[in-house]
């Protein structure tokens, strides 16, 4: 056996990192977080130094079993997770289980980091080892406490005051909070008329524009002429004064240089993979990982990009000259700056990586190693590559041109511009994305010749009408954009954050911009309003900068999170008695219904927005109708409120006689046959289709039902479906396959019985832990454990949990406390079966991808 086990956070990953080790190493994965916060109430506990409790992950426990394994055949046990503060952690919480097992023993544990999976990176890593940092490890355990106990405080608040399911989170708040302030501003918006004025001219057949910029000698303001009167009545005072020419009055040439971008951090890459590729941020990342992780170039996988969680934009000194190296040779010495470009952050906050994302070797050229990757795997290398070589060449040059033109001997004045690429430097390999159309720059918009006092032709001058717009909504790349100079979030939260908005249905795409749905408004509003604090942009930001205090050992983990804590729970404790349902959910009267008399409102229903008409309090029970897709609950009026009682719509009958009606439900319009439903389909209307279109789309659906039921035995309850995956057999509690040379038409009764009877039962339903009940029923060997509030250090360099922290005397909360357990021998301990749950955050995916919980 191997002298050393090696512990990194995928397979992929320990894969490559083994063939670079050789035999004396054993390289395992632990397929991300290994251990988290137990799935309940009192996970994190204030009122005892806010210990934490965690449990293993149960999906991950097998990986655990099998370093546990590997441990009793090594010497020394090396900690190779990422190089950031959840990679910090994983080591820790792994370091933690090992000890707790009596596994690790007098084994030193050494911890190595690496920015890229090279031969090179690692073999130095390993070489030059270090010790665990509890001021990492604080920081992410800092972070996971204040996610839970926003998340298990707000999320419940959310389900009791508007409806089930909900979430509020820390910094997804923040964002959601965001996405529909611009929606607000965008619905206030008033439009402006405003006209301009451009002048076509010519030179020697050389067509080119130039824009009124003074009338009568007055610089013209954007709103000056702002109707078809004041605009045309210009017009026809310039084409007057200018009688067909216009002079020269003034020739401007200057040299405009433009600097290249720095290279990619993981928010910049994130904005644009957005803009150029059309990668979400999930997408992006999980692409990158696979890049970091490695791949196969034809004698075994080799990482091609450094790590890509990173707020840092400089470059390591060797990689700086090789990119140069390459610069000189393949474009050519005038493309080379005299010294090193150096790049600052321009992020608030910094974290721990320390540089940023680029190609493990420049000389790896994208079109030569393209067909070895996936189209998504080249398309972003090839995005990094260029990115990274740029920005170490030298600056484009443009040549600029300003020309003021004048009709006559008047004061008024057109300005042409033009712009000619003279040297182009970086841009012959990389031109940085824009999120919104700007103004034009003129690049490349070649005017000619002109020199003070000529005269150009007139061919027309045009009065165009123009209205002001509303801020643009949110694309994802103009999201990471803004939240990154709030300086809200941190490089493997945005994806999170998006992914989020969108499960919960705060948020829909419009094309690819981000829009408010009604719930997400609510939700907005309700913590805007009551919780205004937690929402704010500066706070957040601050809370962030504070965990990273925490990280660089400036700031004490425990009294961040007292500082929150107090007003935060009071605040929830408050707001839970306070705040009615119906201010929760923003019941809008839109006036009374003319037949009886009683009041018409909209509010948010337990499956959606609904129109109800009454109150609970009247003697007659009130009366509900859902909004229709694209109907909004701030802009429903009355009539179209009450035209929603009008469902359900009778149309007739089928050709047995069964009633035929339409309306809306939960999932949308349907037509019912009977007591049997059918949806219409995207191109019908509700309150348009009529009974000959209800009864095709009936005819479709029985159709689909006569070839998804083969055979049917009533009196059993048996019957033979064509499902999604083929056809199969169930009997309503177990599902069997059929063979492969069996006709699912020929079964017989005894047959079915057979195939069900060797079918293996269904898993049971998840229990309140989010377990199985059968797998709770086995996890009597695992035990719940609990990490102190401060690890403390051994002298072989581990880390260890101290003892438990005094108490502090504080109000028992409403949510997220506990009265600390009566502590319990170890045989107690081993007796007493763990909750096999899965935890409540979201642990690293097995592949390595980062998925951060609680935003």
């Amino acid at each position: 056996m191997s002298k050393n086990l090696v512990i990194v956070e995928s397979p992929a990953k320990a894969k490559t990192i083994g063939k670079y080790l050789g035999p004396d190493f054993t390289v395992l994965a632990s397929y991300g977080h290994v251990r988290d916060l137990v799935p309940k109430e009192g996970a994190v506990d204030p009122e005892a130094g806010f210990r934490m409790n965690y449990e293993v992950i149960e999906r991950n426990e097998k990986q655990v079993q099998a370093i546990a394994k590997a441990l009793k055949s090594a010497d020394t046990l090396i900690l190779a997770t990422d190089p950031d503060r959840e990679g910090e952690a994983i080591s820790w919480h792994l370091l933690e289980i090992l000890r707790e097992r009596g596994l690790l023993g007098e084994r030193p544990v050494k911890r190595v980091v690496f920015h890229e999976i090279t031969q090179r990176a690692i073999q130095d890593a390993v070489a030059h080892p270090r010790t665990l940092s509890l001021d990492l490890i604080n920081a992410q355990q800092a972070r996971r406490a204040l996610d839970y106990l926003v998340g298990f405080n707000l999320s419940p608040l959310l389900w009791r005051k508007i409806k089930r399911g909900l979430s509020a989170g820390r910094v997804q708040s923040p964002a959601l909070r965001m996405i529909c302030e611009r929606e607000d501003e965008i619905e206030r918006f008033e439009s402006r008329e405003y006209w301009t004025i451009d002048a076509q001219v010519a030179r020697e057949r050389q067509p080119f524009t130039a824009r009124l910029t003074h009338l009568d000698g007055q610089k013209l303001d954007q709103f000056d002429l702002n109707s078809d009167t004041l605009a045309n009545a210009a017009r026809q005072r310039l084409l007057d004064a200018a009688d067909g020419v216009l002079r020269v009055a003034s020739v401007e040439k200057k040299q405009r240089k433009r600097n290249p971008a720095a290279p990619f951090t993981t928010s910049t890459l994130q904005q644009e993979a957005s803009r150029k590729l059309g990668f979400t941020a999930s997408r992006t990342m999980r692409v990158a990982q696979q890049l970091y992780e490695g791949i196969d170039l034809g004698s075994g996988a080799i990482g091609l990009i450094t790590y890509m969680r990173t707020d840092s934009v400089t470059l390591a000194g060797e990689a700086i000259a090789e990119i140069r190296g390459l610069i000189s040779e393949r474009y050519g010495a005038d493309n080379l700056p005299s010294s090193p470009r150096q790049y600052k952050t321009k992020s608030k906050n910094a974290q721990e990586a320390h540089e940023a994302i680029r190609p493990t070797s420049v000389r790896r050229l994208p079109e030569e190693i393209r067909n070895r990757m996936t189209s998504d795997q080249a398309r972003l290398y090839d995005l990094i590559w260029k990115r990274t070589v740029a920005c170490q060449m030298v600056h484009a040059t443009f040549d600029t041109v300003a020309a003021d033109l004048v009709p006559g001997d008047t004061a008024h004045r057109f300005r042409a511009t033009g712009s000619t690429l003279r040297h182009a430097g970086f841009i012959a390999v990389y031109q940085e994305g824009r999120d919104e159309a700007g103004k034009d720059d003129d690049e490349d918009r070649r005017l000619p010749e002109l020199t003070e006092g000529m005269t150009v032709d007139l061919l027309d001058i045009a009065a165009e009408q123009h209205f002001t717009e509303p801020p643009p909504r949110y694309t994802e790349a103009s999201l990471v954009k803004t939240l990154e100079e709030y300086g809200i979030g941190r490089p493997s939260t945005y994806a999170s954050i998006i992914s989020t908005l969108q499960s919960r249905e705060y948020v829909e795409m419009d094309g690819k911009r981000f829009l408010p749905t009604d719930i997400g408004r609510i939700v907005n509003s309700f913590l805007t309003q009551h919780f205004t604090r937690y929402v704010d942009y500066d706070f957040t930001a601050k809370l962030e900068d504070e965990l990273d205090e925490i990280a660089r050992g400036e700031k004490e983990w425990v009294p961040v999170l007292e500082g929150f804590w107090t007003d935060f729970r009071e605040q929830v404790e408050d707001k839970a008695a306070s705040v009615t349902r119906a201010e929760a959910v923003q019941s809008r009267e839109l006036g009374t219904d003319p037949k009886s008399g009683r009041p018409v409102s909209v509010r948010m229903g337990r499956f959606g927005p609904i129109v109800q008409i009454g109150t609970k309090d009247d003697e007659e029970k009130p009366r509900f109708a859902g909004l229709l897709p694209g109907q909004k609950m701030d802009q429903v009026t009355l009539d179209e409120a009450l035209t929603l009682f009008k469902l359900p719509r009778e149309l007739g009958e089928t050709a047995d006689g069964e009633p035929v009606l339409v309306n809306v439900g939960r999932f949308g319009p349907y037509v019912k046959y009977g007591r049997k439903f059918a949806s219409l389909g995207p191109d019908d209307d509700v309150w348009t289709v009529e009974l000959p279109r209800a009864l095709e789309i009936i005819a479709e659906k029985k159709e689909m039902d006569a070839q998804k039921y083969i055979k049917s035995f009533p009196a059993e309850g048996i019957e033979v479906i064509n499902g999604r995956y083929g056809p199969y057999i169930t009997d309503g509690t177990k599902n069997a396959k059929i063979p492969k040379d069996q006709e699912p038409a020929t079964l017989t009764l005894e047959q079915c019985r057979e195939l069900l009877a060797a079918a293996p039962e269904r898993r049971g339903r998840k229990n309140a832990k989010g377990g199985t009940k059968a797998a709770a029923a086995k996890a009597t060997k695992a035990s719940e454990t609990r990490a102190k509030a401060q690890p403390k250090t051994k002298g072989n360099g581990t880390t260890t949990a101290p003892g438990k922290p005094a108490a502090k005397k504080a109000t028992t909360a409403a949510r997220g406390t506990k009265k600390p357990a009566a502590k319990k021998t170890a045989a107690q301990k081993a007796r007493k079966p763990a909750g096999s749950g899965k935890a409540t955050g979201t642990p690293r995916s097995g592949s390595g991808t980062r998925a951060v919980s609680g935003n």
